[in-house]
């Protein structure tokens, strides 16, 4: 017996339907980049391992899907791996003897790397945008696939929090495009972060602090402080940061206990400052639908974010984690040699967005909408008499189609009600003698006997 196919868990594919919604929120996001200035490049599917590879931290690291090299790559024979390697059978020692190329992880580090190696080429500040397929070995989930899509908006050569102010907007401008309202875009400075750390004793355990912290809505408070245990994080420190996982109030109350909390750490109060500086902007420039939150917990726990950092979460009603992020990474070019160039960045989340629209039956009826007309194939005379009208409708707009084959009736308008589109033309040996064609309203059940010029003015 032949084998049932599948597919890769954390993969899927999608039907006609599921790809015109899609599309759809694309476009969305794609006319408000626009909007906004940015111009879209492309980079390539998989990158040199060494581009991608202690760009995300340890876990991410540990996430990216590595692509194994063609030939005996492990025959120490062939002098492509050490007998001493060969012998200890550790896959992270024999992984660069069998991998020199991975699937990006995502599309900051691809265009890091691409401003790097274009930059005599671009104009800075450059804004991009880039609406690409991302991998991640994670654990499939709801709303967490191995494959997925990432939209992202990015300038690089300006540190002006103007631009912050701007991706909020933006942000806000897309979700309302989408009829989503109640989003929430949770703000926090990753040099906030920092002078907590510093203010705890901290400053050596940075890394693993903002990756505990990053996981406070997977796995709880109790959850955070044992992974911080874990980590060499003292108990003495811990209870230190204890208030910040109940900190209460509107914006001005946060940023005023934070001002408490990080007095002596210079670096604490300079993040505090930006955040004052970006909430004081949007006070002035109100967004439309959605919510913007001083989250003092978010951390995002990719290692290259030095500033701001946003993340975006789904209105109350619907269960998902986020559905974007991003924020300011002051150096990220610098890893392959362009130092001095700043970055700010967003991503929206499509996969997860397009779940929260289904859910919220906010995808308007047109999206998925197939042919406005199917013609009825009686024989070749028929046929060729109907294209003429089917290829006249296509040069006005019309989405118009001929049934292929010349089958039975029945067939034919079972095809057209399980397609739902909503006419059907019927032409056999007196309409073409007379020049006519017979529309039938398939909802309606109505028919109407028009001319050739009446068919094209009718749709």
């Amino acid at each position: 017996m032949a084998q049932k196919p599948t597919i890769p868990k954390g993969t899927r594919d999608f039907t006609p339907i599921e790809v015109a919604k899609r599309e759809y929120v694309i476009e969305t996001i794609r006319q408000q980049f626009k909007r906004y200035g940015f111009n879209p490049i492309q980079t390539p599917s998989f990158e040199n391992s060494e581009t991608l590879m202690g760009k995300y931290g340890e876990e991410g690291d540990r996430l990216i899907f590595k692509i194994l090299n063609s030939g005996d790559y492990l025959n120490p024979k062939k002098g492509a791996v050490s007998e001493e390697d060969y012998t200890k059978r550790d896959s992270t020692v024999l992984t660069k003897y069998i991998s020199e190329k991975a699937l990006r992880y995502d599309l900051t580090v691809p265009f890091a790397r691409y401003v790097v190696q274009h930059r005599n080429e671009i104009e800075f500040p450059f804004k991009r945008y880039q609406i690409q397929p991302v991998w991640r070995a994670d654990r499939p989930q709801k709303g967490r696939f191995r494959e997925f899509y990432q939209c992202d908006a990015d300038v690089v050569g300006s540190d002006s929090l103007w631009q912050e102010v701007n991706f909020i907007k933006l942000y806000d401008a897309a979700f309302t495009a989408l009829n989503l309202q109640g989003v929430t875009i949770k703000i926090n400075n990753r040099k906030i972060l920092s002078g907590i750390a510093e203010v705890i004793g901290a400053s050596d355990k940075l890394i693993d602090f903002t990756v505990a912290l990053d996981k406070l809505d997977k796995i709880g408070e109790d959850g955070v402080k044992e992974e911080m245990l874990s980590k060499g994080i003292t108990p003495e420190a811990i209870e230190k940061i204890t208030p910040l996982f109940s900190l209460q109030g509107d914006a001005s109350d946060k940023i005023t206990k934070l001002r408490e909390l990080l007095a002596t750490s210079e670096e604490g109060i300079k993040g505090v400052e930006e955040l004052e500086f970006i909430l004081e902007a949007i006070k002035e420039l109100p967004l439309e639908t959605s919510l913007l939150d001083l989250d003092v917990t978010l951390a995002r726990g990719l290692n290259y974010y030095t500033g701001a950092i946003f993340e975006v979460a789904a209105p109350d009603t619907v269960k998902m984690g986020s559905i974007g992020g991003g924020g300011r990474y002051d150096d990220l070019t610098g890893i392959f040699g362009l130092k001095g160039v700043s970055g700010v960045g967003i991503s929206f989340g499509l996969d997860r967005i397009y779940l929260v629209l289904e859910e919220l039956g906010l995808f308007p009826d047109t999206v998925a909408s197939t042919s406005t007309v199917l013609f009825i194939n009686f024989g070749d005379k028929e046929a060729l008499y109907c294209l003429k009208a089917v290829t006249a409708l296509r040069k006005k707009g019309v989405i118009a189609e001929l049934y292929p084959d010349n089958a039975k009736m029945k067939k034919q308008m079972t095809y057209a009600n399980r397609r739902e589109i909503p006419y059907v033309v019927l032409a056999g040996t007196a309409e073409m003698e007379s020049n006519t064609f017979k529309i039938k309203n398939m909802e309606e059940g109505t028919q109407n006997e028009i001319s050739f010029d009446e068919l094209t003015e009718f749709f």
